[in-house]
């Protein structure tokens, strides 16, 4: 196993990749990174019970993750919901694109 300070440099290094793709809405890169949160949480958290890292350590960097993971649903669902309000607005602007060309033609 790996000493805690490794473990915990590895849970603090993708919390800041996991805040920087989010920062960039890349949402592929995020998806690749959340594949790897468990993989570095569970070191730490056998660390945790084996008395190798300090407790109180784990627990913010956790709740750190736990904040990251509200804000980066809240930013998809904004990301979300302008996507549906662009598709709104090119359906309305479909319909209004048929409605002048059926008037024009007539």
């Amino acid at each position: 196993m790996a000493d805690s300070d490794t473990l915990l440099s590895a849970l603090t290094q993708l919390q800041n990749d996991l805040q920087a793709a989010l920062d960039a809405e890349d949402w592929e890169l995020l998806s690749s990174l959340n594949a790897k949160v468990r993989p570095t949480v569970d070191p730490v958290m056998a660390a945790l019970e084996h008395g190798q890292v300090d407790a109180a350590l784990v627990t913010r960097k956790l709740q750190a993750l736990n904040d990251f993971v509200a804000q980066a649903d809240a930013a998809a669902t904004k990301a979300r919901d302008e996507a549906k309000a662009s598709l709104q607005d090119v359906n309305q602007n479909r319909s209004a694109a048929r409605a002048y060309r059926n008037i024009s033609s007539n």
